[in-house]
């Protein structure tokens, strides 16, 4: 009883800022950096954040450094002696605030379910053009439980346009942090599908690497091109440079990339009047060593195909339709040594897709489906109650239905339910300990704000 009625304070709270947002929306002048710099409101290169719109996609491939005509910046010209200077007149700053209530269909063992965060995380954000080729976008963000900031996201990069075969080519260079957060499309794991998450509600424990698996824990370098707007490259290299780390690190507690870790991405994309089509593959092969940085390696390949559709339907409506599949094959030489997996061969498969329809800019509602399969390991999944394997199986399944409210365009009400048909290899008692894979079925409840 205790639960549902924080659960009813909340919707109340949240109901109660829907309606004051809704019969009294100020106009849109606090938002952030980006918008300030180009003089055009979030919708200009949003969908909805984070999702981009065909705009919103040259505005990172270019750089980020497009800017309005009435933007103060300092300038100066160069010459041969002298250089050049092309300097916003004030810092591109933002900042995000981000408030949940996270509640599980069961408690975790011997805790408070029914969790209120006020914030969940603050981010602070550097996003905007440095000079006339190079842009950013860089986010720390504060995590309360950790109760410290730590680097978030980065995105710095280079760019420049010239003429190959009479037809526009955009070229540039890139330093990031993340695999695939360079990327222009919503079907790569660094801006896909949840847009909004809990920081505390269980998830299954299998998903490969490019999931994730490396971001904020590496920094990479590549380049990338788009030819005549229709085919993009990007090819980088990561190693491994564990935050929070003193350097030069011994690779004590993490799992440190042996060389260097190439990644890919080749997409088409076609836009017409009311239609853009993307379809691509991605990936990335990474050798580690568990705990060290000599000895045996494990050795992950994954490879992706991913597509996604955004059609107008009447007037400013969208429909969007994104998919992507995942297969990772590991080699897991170092874990198998150490005892951390009973064999060395493994593959997953992860089948990702979503529809969505905007309702102009202002609603959403997202329905999503997962689905990962694998190689049964009790030595690198094993049992454990909540998060373990009881048979060693990866699989999970399940889906995602997301309604989001957007009162002003920098301000997100959003209600998320996720529900697993499967989780850690099993739909009953997955954990040996009697928890099925519905007891983790979560509501999620997110205010952002971001100015």
């Amino acid at each position: 009883m205790k639960m549902i009625a924080i659960f009813l304070l909340v919707m109340v709270s949240v109901c109660g800022l829907l309606f004051i947002g809704a019969v009294n929306p100020p106009e849109a002048k606090a938002v952030p950096s980006y918008a300030r710099q180009t003089g055009l409101p979030c919708s200009g290169c949003h969908y909805t954040p984070p999702e981009l719109n065909p705009a919103g996609r040259r505005f990172k491939l270019t750089g980020y450094v497009d800017r309005a005509d009435e933007t103060k910046v300092v300038k100066s010209d160069g010459s041969k002696k002298r250089a050049a200077l092309d300097l916003l007149a004030s810092l591109p700053l933002s900042v995000m605030l981000d408030t949940s209530y996270t509640s599980t269909k069961s408690p975790i063992p011997a805790t408070q379910n029914g969790s209120f965060q006020m914030p969940q995380d603050i981010s602070l954000f550097l996003s905007g053009a440095w000079t006339s080729h190079v842009g950013s976008f860089v986010q720390v963000t504060y995590d309360t439980q950790d109760d410290h900031f730590t680097m978030d996201n980065t995105d710095i990069r280079f760019a420049n346009t010239t003429k190959l075969g009479g037809k526009e080519f955009v070229y540039g260079l890139d330093l990031n942090n993340n695999p695939t957060v360079e990327d222009l499309w919503n079907t790569t794991p660094a801006w896909s599908y949840p847009w909004i998450a809990s920081d505390w509600a269980p998830t299954p424990n299998a998903s490969p690497i490019i999931n994730g698996g490396l971001a904020q824990d590496v920094g990479g370098i590549g380049g990338y091109g788009m030819w005549d707007n229709h085919l993009y490259f990007d090819a980088a290299v990561y190693r491994s440079q564990h935050v929070g780390t003193p350097q030069p690190f011994d690779g004590n507690g993490a799992n440190t990339i042996r060389g260097l870790a190439p990644y890919w991405r080749v997409a088409w994309q076609q836009l017409t009047g009311k239609t853009q089509y993307e379809f691509g593959t991605y990936g990335i092969h990474v050798q580690a060593t568990p705990g060290a940085v000599t000895g045996p390696k494990d050795a992950y390949t994954d490879f992706a195909f991913d597509t996604q559709i955004d059609r107008t339907m009447f007037r400013t409506d969208v429909l969007s339709f994104r998919a992507s599949y995942i297969r990772e094959n590991s080699d897991l030489l170092a874990s198998f040594a150490g005892g951390g997996a009973n064999e060395s061969k493994h593959h997953l498969n992860t089948v990702l897709a979503n529809a969505e329809y905007h309702i102009g800019n202002k609603y959403t509602g997202t329905f999503g489906w997962f689905n990962t399969t694998g190689t049964s390991d009790l030595g690198l999944f094993p049992s454990g109650a909540v998060s373990g394997n009881f048979n060693g199986d990866p699989r999970g399944s399940g889906y995602i239905a997301n309604f989001t409210y957007w009162p002003w365009q920098n301000l997100l009400l959003g209600a998320q339910y996720t529900g697993y048909t499967r989780f850690n290899g099993a739909a009953n008692n997955y954990d040996g300990a009697g928890r099925n894979a519905n007891a983790n079925n979560t509501i999620y409840l997110d205010a952002k704000i971001i100015f």
